[in-house]
């Protein structure tokens, strides 16, 4: 059979780009083309109010909106923001509710205005994002609707390189008191709940964690740089889980429907360890709650495109006179793995690396290695990409000089085209016979792309997946790395390298598939115009390190394939 090599290579490019979107499909929440479809899980009639983690519905809604009130009083409670101002990020936590309203990361600018920093927690606009905590196991109890009063204190950190936030809130027998301690270059908020029995019954009140976020989808997202925003968990028993607001909206809309039908979610809902988080590009907000302790995990439509995930843990038996404290942590933050994995196991699964993480892992730690090293992502990836040819170069070697005998017998093949063109089996058993004689592999010069293609593969996630490389400038013109080229340079220079390539190579035997050939460089240029820079730049390096190697193993070796 005469199988060109020209054919495998397109046969490549199409699967790659098959896999890019899948793992784009993948990445904003959508199923794999290649799963199954899921069936709906059977309903489990011990599941109860799973469908709100335990949580009633009030919790999360606009009816409990009349406890603002100081109770005794017919005045509205008068809400007060209060600003923290760390090394690290600015912070407003609103004594209504003592809920966490804006946080803004001083190190890192916004991924559209780069006047502005990033702001993770915020609300405004079309932007719902939230930290709330709560009571919940009795009527009346102090939840993030109640109004809370804050201790005098520090609002700026100082030298001690630690501050603290104090809010009290009484409410119907209970004394609810939020602690937040912020700390020098640390992304995590310890939060300590202090609960008080003030009544003289004894009670059984239930702390809830939760995070609040709008169902839009992030400014800048496009399909080339596809990124996901969404609810994600993580127990010990489940490992990592990645769901959709999309999935909370069907369930809530499925609940509504058939209220009297017990519900199943599709994640964990019991652990006494894990996480549960708001994920999105670059950046995520996590709930750790207290270690060891049993809690229900819940995610829940909130309001009109509005959903949360959290938890509730139940707090035991209070008697009256009696406190009971409890410990959680907030981390909101850059996904830096070395700081995920400090806050909680499995956290750094964050940072989502595809179906190719078993590539892409090792690929960053060897990266950020060589990073060490240079000080400069641009030249990380060029040296990335000369350590990788070195790697390869037994293979590459032997793949140009399979390329440089074909090119040698080329004639030889166009004769037995022209001999048995009205013949194709008697064609492909000539060609056959060649390639035994000449000790051609036909397959030879493709190894090295297929080997390759996942590396590249891998390296988009690589990039689209590591804030490290936010906002890393290369030279001159590249301040990006993770965006594409502002003018276009580096396409023009794989165009220009894919063109001298296709040169060195032999030519293809029919004219149709030689003017195919010919707009290949131009197409993965059009690409290229939309990808992250680093990537491209990998590519053109790839390339003109490619074109020395051919160039000189054809130019020695040429006469051995004669």
């Amino acid at each position: 059979m005469d199988i060109n090599k020209r054919t495998i290579l397109w046969i490549v490019f199409a699967v790659s780009l098959v896999a890019l979107w899948n793992e784009w499909m993948i990445s904003s929440g959508r199923p794999s083309m290649f799963a199954p479809a899921k069936t709906a899980p059977a309903p489990d009639a011990k599941a109860g109010n799973a469908a709100n983690g335990g949580v009633p519905a009030a919790v999360g809604s606009a009816t409990v909106a009349g406890a603002a009130a100081v109770p005794g009083s017919a005045a509205p409670f008068k809400s007060e923001v209060v600003t923290i101002t760390t090394d690290v990020f600015k912070v407003d936590i609103d004594t209504l509710g003592g809920q966490i309203k804006r946080l803004e990361l001083l190190k890192f600018k916004d991924g559209i205005d780069p006047n502005k920093n990033q702001q993770l927690f915020q609300q405004g606009g079309n932007r719902v994002f939230l930290a709330q905590t709560g009571l919940v196991g009795a009527p009346g109890l102090p939840n993030h609707h109640t109004g809370f009063t804050v201790r005098p204190g520090p609002r700026t950190l100082d030298a001690a390189g630690q501050l603290q936030v104090v809010m009290d809130a009484e409410q119907n027998g209970v004394k609810l008191t939020k602690t937040f301690t912020f700390k020098r270059g640390d992304y995590v908020i310890d939060v300590r709940h202090d609960v008080t029995n003030t009544g003289a019954a004894p009670l059984k009140p239930e702390l809830y964690l939760q995070l609040v976020h709008d169902g839009n989808k992030p400014e800048g997202s496009s399909w080339f740089n596809s990124s996901f925003t969404g609810p994600t968990l993580y127990t010990d028993a489940d490992k990592y889980k990645k769901l959709t607001f999309e999935k909370i909206e069907k369930a809530d809309a499925a609940q509504k429907e058939n209220p009297g039908k017990p519900y199943t979610p599709d994640h964990p809902t019991k652990a006494d360890n894990g996480w549960v988080a708001i994920s999105q590009h670059f950046f995520v907000s996590a709930l750790v709650p207290q270690a060891k302790q049993m809690h229900d995990i819940f995610t829940r439509k909130v309001d009109t495109n509005t959903y949360a995930i959290g938890v509730v843990q139940p707090l035991g038996t209070l008697a009256p006179g009696a406190t009971v404290s409890n410990s959680a942590k907030l981390y909101s933050g850059p996904q830096e793995e070395q700081a995920l994995e400090s806050v909680s196991p499995g956290l750094e699964l964050v940072k989502d690396y595809g179906m190719l993480t078993i590539v892409a892992k090792p690929m960053y730690w060897v990266m950020e290695k060589i990073h060490a090293a240079l000080g400069n992502w641009g030249w990380t990836i060029i040296a990335f990409t000369i350590l990788i040819k070195l790697v390869f170069f037994p293979l590459s070697a032997a793949s140009y000089r399979s390329m440089a005998r074909m090119k040698v017998v080329t004639p030889k093949m166009t004769a037995i085209r022209e001999r048995y063109k009205g013949d194709p089996q008697k064609m492909n058993q000539a060609m056959m016979e060649l390639y035994k004689t000449e000790k051609i592999n036909p397959l030879g010069g493709c190894l090295p792309i297929v080997v390759q293609m996942p590396i590249f593969i891998a390296l988009y996630w690589v990039l689209n997946a590591s804030v490290e490389m936010r906002g890393a400038p290369w030279i001159w013109w590249i301040h990006d790395l993770t965006r594409p080229d502002p003018f276009f340079i580096l396409p023009v220079l794989y165009a220009i390298s894919m063109f001298v390539t296709m040169k060195l190579n032999p030519q293809p035997a029919d004219p149709a598939q030689a003017k195919m050939m010919l707009f290949m460089p131009l197409i993965f240029s059009v690409m290229f115009l939309f990808f992250p820079s680093g990537l491209v730049l990998y590519w053109v390096v790839n390339n003109l390190f490619s074109i020395a190697q051919q160039w000189v193993i054809t130019k020695k070796l040429a006469p051995d394939a004669k």
